[in-house]
């Protein structure tokens, strides 16, 4: 524990430090759990505080989880996903929290340690990047576990449970003491040494167990592990399981204990593992409860309670002594904005276990209505934003500060109310340096009483995200949440749930973020997209093309089966990248200073998927380069049907639609350019939102767009590959047996490929180039004529036709040009023949090679505008009896092209 020099409390008493209390943490190694990382020590996961309890003396506050302590929300959610890796690890014998990845958590965990310490905010940023970025490493080894439900207790490890059955893919349930009208529990236990003792579980479904499969019990702390045992037994007798876990933070039990949970997986006839982070004993000294009794009434800081309580230094007592009231709320400093949020499910209804982990509300959505209301109108951006939960509501609160902090320049933290009375010493030795006290807000099982929340004081602004249903009413009133936080805070922010107490429909818009969906941090993008991970669509490639072109499908309907690159391939890729990675940063640069010339605060919309690095890239440059944050969204857009309307509408609904910008990688022909504007157009007319239509891109050889970083038909290294450098994502789908009306166009993920993998080194690689082409940027800027020398000419679709009607081919969209498009003929439809300007060119070396993997003849064109061009075969009468087959004549000797044409 850390050590400090004692200080008086208000009464001239000394206060000892944590250490010099006799109490000591002693680690113990995680190798029992049958993991092979080393565990994390406790004193990096848990700091000393005293209790406000008769019962208990003292309390081990965990700075990770969110609770008690504010918290970087990337932290706590990084240490869920590592526990739930670690349970994974468990079950199927894995090793994703390696040695290296252990080290690399300890450094984060010791970080928010001292930043708790601190509370200085310092390392806020650093914390944030670098849990981040092993939260998405730690995605990418994510399980699929079948049959697993994960059982959160209440009411501080909500949130961790839901974070461990996100990271296994699991099922989820927690228990909980609230009372709703007519509800019926389907199992009850107690928690002996709680302040609280009563807990229930309410599941939305009747078979909420599986049958004989895994159940995981989720707790931030195990004291004894009484209460995990005996909700084990329980359920075993109404659903035996073929396995149990128990998983926590920190695992303090006695040898007397392991022995018990021993027993019971004996008395059972199935495993009970137990798992934690951290593992060790804690040692009391005697007569720690009368010790602590004595400091408590005669060290600790008072709580904040009513807003009359917390004078203002100029307004004295009355002659009897009692405060003067407080003024109304309108002349006080805190002021309460009320933001309203979008319906959403109750955290604590059980969800099915499935491989698609969709958000139970838009966090995202309200996330970019809270950073909108934080701004002042000067864009000043508050420094210390607190994101408070109540009580049991953790999970959604906890992901809507880490929302919040990636959209805004704040620094932002996560905490809860809580039912546990706990005293506040103002010195940098205890975590817990100030509180306040309200009245209970809810229907719960123990009927009302007081409740608390800890740190709040300090911040410039505090949100408050109650539980789905609560009435703003309920939480105002002279000891009610709102106007005491009013009393510490110049600013509190109620997120309105009023509305949210029956439920989000099915359809309501959630868009996805990383490492639950993709491969990129979630600081990067957000996909206005829903997860299809459980969809069977992928269709051969032939009988793809057929219901294309001859059946009248559209291409989004199904997906190809995903190409999987030869190692040979993947070296042309990594070549290509190598020897273009200055001209992509070149390129991107110069786009970006052109959006930012005219919309310096942009919303770069990408258009899935190709789209999706070239934003995450226009983003950093903007971010690294220019001093400038952009939020970065990726939609999809379907040739015949046009840009996904609900995305723009989620879009309209949270962003100034002039603002928005809408980015691709390259151009082909221009037919997605003109798919775009005809779309918006609909949409201006049909919704009276009016998006701006010009498209911005790396390369534009077609010459129909301005917002282009050259007009060249060179090789974006990206075009090389598919999901594996676009986050692992699929191309989109519009299926309306999948994607109904109303909801977002899908995609899947294809984790599985995670070992090929290129998305992140991509962006790094280009990134790393920006310092040095920023003078080159500055140069073209600079030099830039204007609007006439970036005129929209339209010359790919002039050349478009002529290949057309010299191959007789009658439908243009058969005819790809530039070496993206080609490249996607390659890997996605049945190709015919592919065109090309010099096959000696490196920057079609990779199209070249796969022409002959795939057997597709190779015909050389030295008259081509583009470096190549990709002729898809033409089924029925799409070719013209005119049209000729230069490939026939060509000298070239490639076989016939293959796969099923």
């Amino acid at each position: 524990m850390t050590t400090t020099t004692p200080t008086a409390g208000p009464s001239g008493s000394v206060l000892p430090t944590p250490d010099e209390l006799g109490v000591v943490l002693t680690d113990e190694s995680t190798a029992g759990d049958g993991s092979t990382a080393p565990g994390v020590p406790l004193a990096s996961l848990v700091r000393l505080a005293l209790r406000r309890n008769p019962r208990r003396a003292h309390l081990l506050v965990s700075t990770v989880l969110a609770k008690h302590v504010p918290t970087v929300p990337a932290v706590a959610l990084l240490a869920g996903e590592a526990l739930g890796a670690r349970v994974a690890d468990v079950l199927d014998g894995g090793a994703r929290l390696d040695a290296e990845a252990a080290t690399r958590l300890r450094a984060v965990l010791d970080l928010q340690q001292a930043d708790t310490a601190t509370d200085s905010g310092n390392v806020s940023d650093a914390l944030h990047r670098a849990a981040t970025t092993l939260r998405t490493d730690l995605a990418a080894v994510r399980p699929t576990l079948p049959d697993v439900l994960v059982l959160g207790f209440a009411e501080t490890a909500t949130a961790l449970g839901a974070t461990v059955a996100e990271a296994l893919g699991a099922g989820y349930l927690h228990s909980t003491r609230h009372d709703p009208p007519g509800a019926t529990s389907a199992a009850g236990f107690d928690e002996a040494h709680s302040h609280a003792t009563a807990h229930r579980l309410l599941p939305a479904e009747d078979d909420w167990l599986p049958a004989d499969g895994t159940v995981v019990l989720v707790d931030d702390e195990l004291s004894t592990g009484a209460t995990a045992r005996a909700t084990i037994r329980a359920l075993h007798a109404v659903a035996p399981q073929r396995q149990w876990v128990v998983a926590a933070l920190v695992d303090l039990r006695s040898d007397e204990d392991v022995a018990a949970t021993e027993a019971l997986a004996t008395e059972l006839g199935a495993p009970v593992a137990v798992v934690a982070l951290g593992r060790g004993r804690v040692s009391l000294p005697d007569g720690l409860t009368d010790t602590a009794a004595e400091l408590v009434a005669a060290v600790a800081a008072p709580l904040t309670t009513a807003p009359s309580d917390a004078m203002a230094p100029d307004r004295e007592p009355t002659s009897d002594g009692r405060p003067v009231p407080a003024p109304p709320r309108a002349s006080r400093p805190g002021t309460v904005t009320v933001v309203a949020a979008p319906p959403t499910a109750v955290d604590r209804t059980g969800t099915p276990a499935a491989r698609v982990r969709t958000p139970r509300t838009d966090v995202e959505g309200i996330a970019a209505d809270l950073a909108r209301v934080l701004t002042s109108e000067a864009g000043v951006v508050p420094d210390r934003v607190l994101v408070l939960g109540t009580e049991e509501h953790m999970a959604t609160p906890l992901a809507i500060a880490d929302a919040l902090r990636r959209r805004s320049t704040a620094d932002v933290r996560s905490s809860t109310s809580t039912r546990s009375p706990v005293a506040a010493f103002d010195d940098p030795a205890w975590p817990i340096r100030s509180g306040i006290r309200h009245r209970s807000h809810d229907a719960t099982v123990d009927g009302p009483g007081e409740r608390y929340a800890y740190n709040v004081h300090g911040f410039d602004a505090i949100v408050v995200v109650p539980e789905p249903g609560t009435e703003q009413a309920a939480l105002e009133g002279p000891d009610g949440l709102l106007d005491v936080l009013a009393a510490v805070t110049p600013r509190v922010v109620l997120v309105d749930s009023e509305l949210e107490a029956a439920g989000a429909p099915e359809s309501a818009p959630r868009p996805l973020t990383g490492p639950s969906f993709g491969s990129y941090e979630p600081d990067e993008v957000t996909w206005l997209l829903q997860d299809l991970a459980d969809a069977a669509l992928e269709a051969d490639t032939a009988d793809r093309e057929r219901a294309i072109q001859l059946e009248g499908a559209n291409y989004a309907e199904s997906l190809p089966v995903e190409y999987v690159p030869s190692e040979s391939y993947e070296e042309l890729y990594r070549d290509a990248l190598g020897r273009s990675a200055d001209r992509i940063a070149e390129a991107v640069g110069i786009v970006t200073d052109l959006v930012l010339r005219d919309r310096p605060n942009a919303v770069l919309v990408s258009l899935a998927r190709a789209g999706t690095p070239v934003g995450i890239l226009m983003r950093r440059w903007a971010e690294q380069q220019r001093g400038v944050r952009l939020q970065h969204y990726t939609a999809s857009i379907v040739r015949g049907v046009g840009i996904d309307e609900t995305a723009l509408r989620w879009l309209a609904a949270h962003h100034d639609a002039s603002q928005v910008v809408f980015v691709d990688g390259w151009t082909g022909k221009g037919a997605i350019t003109r798919e775009l504007t005809d779309a918006l157009d609909r949409f201006a007319a049909s919704d009276g939102v009016r998006f701006g239509d010009e498209l911005a891109v790396l390369a534009d050889p077609a010459g129909c767009t301005p917002l282009h970083g050259t007009r060249d038909d060179y090789l974006v290294p990206s075009a090389c590959l598919n999901s594996t450098v676009s986050g692992l994502v699929s191309r989109t789908v519009f299926n309306r047996a999948w994607t109904p009306e109303g909801t977002l166009h899908g995609a899947k993920q294809y984790r599985e490929l995670g070992p090929r993998d290129h998305s992140r080194s991509f962006v790094a690689t280009i990134s790393e180039r920006f310092a040095a082409v920023r003078p080159r940027v500055d140069a073209a800027l600079a030099a830039d004529g204007g609007p006439e020398s970036r005129a929209v000419d339209w010359r790919g679709m002039r050349t478009v036709e002529a290949i057309g009607a010299e191959y007789g081919i009658t439908d243009l969209h058969l005819v790809k040009p530039g070496v993206g498009e080609t490249t996607r003929v390659l890997l996605r439809r049945v190709p015919w023949q592919v065109l090309v300007r010099d096959p000696e060119d490196v920057d079609i070396a990779h199209v070249v090679a796969l022409a002959r993997e795939r057997g597709v003849p190779v015909v050389t064109r030295p008259d081509l505008s583009y470096s190549c061009v990709g002729l898809i075969h033409p089924l029925g009468s799409r070719v013209s009896d005119t049209g000729t087959d230069p490939a026939a004549d060509s000298g070239d000797t490639a076989a016939t092209t293959g796969a099923g044409a």
